[in-house]
């Protein structure tokens, strides 16, 4: 079985190095032991910092890490630029990690593990079998249960968490979302979710393991505006009665470029 592994990159200076050596410990292991055979795709998209010089440094280590460099950003855009070369080649499975370490080789390595007959698996920061280190605030908590509700609400999803940055697919599954997922950014994970689950997919939850990493960009309160204008952009630009409800997106569109 090959894997390649594809890793977003924005301004990751302070982590990238981490979680390069992490993973090429960890997935050399699995390759001497005749497990699998995989590679390890660095996205970088619109970087100012040294990410790429630390790639680099490590690509003289590990033959199996290689890199882009975008001018584009978004993190959904460079997933998918790692998908369309990962299909250029030839890997049975094609899965996407965090730059930061917060999901660890081995709580990547599950989700292959325990991929079974479907076609790909996700990870679930909010099952009971998850381990969250620290545990999420309370008002986290509260953001997650309220965006999750609305996405399922939208778009009937089984998925309790669709955000999480650690997913596999098979190629199959890969090609599909390479075709058909357009956003870039906050609404990337559901959009391609909804098209897998529309097409008739089986995408497996599974619990991870999940370590909260300084440094985070993230504004959670301006990212919850932002999370919330794209899921109702993504409604609208799928919605069956998407013709009465144009009239809404200049409003979308303008409220998410205040907030953007």
């Amino acid at each position: 079985m090959k894997l390649a592994i594809i890793i977003p990159a924005y301004n990751e200076e302070a982590r990238i190095g981490t979680t390069l050596s992490g993973y090429t410990k960890r997935f050399e292991s699995l390759r001497k032991e005749k497990k699998l055979d995989y590679n390890i795709l660095v996205v970088i998209n619109n970087t100012k910092d040294n990410t790429e010089k630390i790639v680099k440094s490590h690509i003289k280590l590990n033959s199996r890490i290689s890199y882009l460099n975008l001018v584009k950003g978004g993190k959904g855009y460079a997933t998918i630029e790692g998908f369309k070369s990962a299909l250029s080649q030839d890997f049975d499975l094609i899965g996407f990690v965090d730059a930061d370490m917060a999901t660890s080789p081995e709580a990547f390595y599950y989700l292959i593990e325990h991929l079974g007959s479907a076609d790909g698996a996700i990870a679930n920061r909010y099952s009971k079998k998850s381990k969250i280190t620290p545990a999420f605030s309370f008002r986290t908590l509260i953001v997650a249960k309220v965006f999750h509700t609305l996405v399922r609400s939208l778009f009937f999803l089984p998925y309790r968490d669709t955000q999480c940055g650690a997913k596999v697919f098979n190629k199959k599954a890969t090609e599909t979302i390479v075709e058909k997922v357009k956003m870039s950014q906050w609404a990337f994970d559901v959009e391609l979710l909804y098209h897998l689950y529309s097409s008739g997919f089986k995408i497996k939850e599974l619990p991870t393991i999940w370590q909260e990493v300084e440094g985070s960009k993230l504004d959670l309160k301006k990212a919850s505006i932002q999370m919330l204008f794209s899921i109702l952009q993504l409604r609208v630009r799928y919605s069956p009665f998407r013709r009465i409800l144009q009239p809404i997106k200049p409003l979308s569109d303008y409220i998410w470029n205040k907030v953007g």
